[in-house]
């Protein structure tokens, strides 16, 4: 069983690059910041940068703290985006206060998908943080609330802190939240259930086992962190879910004193053109193929369209789009070679008839592999089946 290897409980302190997500439920309660909290968190980020390591924080809460200047009542996405203004300037300054008391510099970036996905702003941001980084100053992220929307959104921020570690090939990311890790079932319907302390593989099984958002203010649930370690783990990271209530939680997380879930990478890293690639939050179309097809593309070979069964969506060239297998199961993102138009006339042909077909030589692959990011390790894909 994958949860029977050794708890990698050192991790914290031998990684190099760390992502640290915060959750509402920590940061806000009643509409306020716990501010001892905060600054208790900021003494252990502190204590990480004396150790020689490099730290990115990813917040939630500005929604939480902001809310009372609309009278408490979120009605609606203007509410929402209305309250994440309030709040957000309201979070990065006492983010700013706490790390300042303890000598530490704080830098504040606001990302929407789109600077993930867009290959040029991507680079940009990456290269922002690695500048903040080796100047041993801290990022604050969290989503750009006050104009994000729908499809536009990372819709939580667990995963936006495992595209934060895919942009600065984190070591490590931690999820502080109001739950100590992965259950075999809900433990707040079955008190007794077992805790899971390492995953190595994000299996059906496991997903099985999400459930829903613990808290009032926060957006994702168990099922969003285990979306988020399925991106960790692709790009090579470790990731942890820690509860994080206590003052100093993300300390005693480091001395091996506090309970977590454990996602430990089994494979080498996705490169980070492909990290780029999976992180695409809505792919604008599927193919659907074959058996066939999708053994040679775990062999590592590109995608044929004599092994595509179905195409869904409409998309354009050079759009990111979603490879499922015959039996439903996502197993990859990629960037196509053709429209959705053409590639329904050549799915199930081979590339010696795209000519007549299309009245032009095109491609032979209609996803090249260096275009292909698998999103979901083979074992467990057939496991699924």
């Amino acid at each position: 069983m994958q949860h029977e290897q050794e708890v990698p409980t050192d991790r914290l302190l031998k990684a190099k690059r760390v992502v640290i997500k915060v959750g509402s439920a920590l940061l806000v309660e009643r509409g306020r910041l716990r501010r001892r909290w905060l600054d208790a968190l900021a003494a252990d980020i502190v204590a990480m940068r004396a150790r020689g390591q490099q730290v990115a924080l990813v917040t939630s809460g500005a929604v939480g703290i902001g809310r009372a200047a609309l009278g408490g009542v979120i009605r609606d996405l203007s509410d929402r985006q209305a309250a994440a203004a309030v709040g957000q300037i309201r979070l990065f300054d006492a983010y700013r206060r706490a790390l300042a008391r303890h000598g530490a510099v704080g830098a504040q970036m606001l990302l929407t998908p789109g600077d993930t996905e867009d290959r040029l702003r991507h680079l940009n941001a990456r290269a922002t943080m690695e500048a903040l980084l080796t100047r041993s100053i801290i990022p604050i992220v969290n989503e750009n609330d006050t104009v994000a929307f729908d499809k536009h959104k990372f819709g939580d921020n667990d995963r936006l802190a495992a595209r934060v570690g895919q942009l600065i090939s984190a070591d490590l990311v931690v999820l502080l939240s109001d739950v100590d890790g992965l259950y075999e079932a809900d433990p707040r319907s079955v008190p007794d259930a077992a805790h899971i302390p390492v995953v190595t593989a994000i299996t059906p099984e496991i997903k099985a086992k999400a459930g829903r958002a613990g808290s009032s203010l926060g957006t994702g649930g168990m099922a969003a962190k285990i979306a988020a370690a399925s991106l960790a783990l692709g790009a090579g990271s470790y990731m942890a879910i820690a509860n994080g209530q206590k003052n100093g939680a993300l300390g005693a997380l480091a001395r091996g004193e506090a309970r977590a879930t454990w996602f430990v990478p089994s494979s080498e890293p996705l490169t980070v053109r492909k990290q780029w690639i999976a992180a695409t939050v809505e792919p604008s179309g599927t193919i659907i193929v074959d058996a066939g097809a999708v053994k040679a593309l775990y062999a590592g070979n590109s995608l044929l369209s004599v092994g595509v069964t179905a195409v869904e969506g409409e998309f354009s060239l050079g759009d990111p789009v979603r490879v499922r297998s015959a039996m439903g199961q996502d197993i990859g993102i990629g960037l196509i070679s053709y429209d959705s138009d053409d590639a329904r006339i050549i799915a199930r042909k081979r590339s010696e008839h795209f000519e007549a077909l299309l009245g032009y030589q095109g491609p032979d692959a209609l996803i090249h592999r260096d275009n292909l990011a698998m999103t979901i390790h083979q074992d467990a894909m057939e496991e699924a089946q």
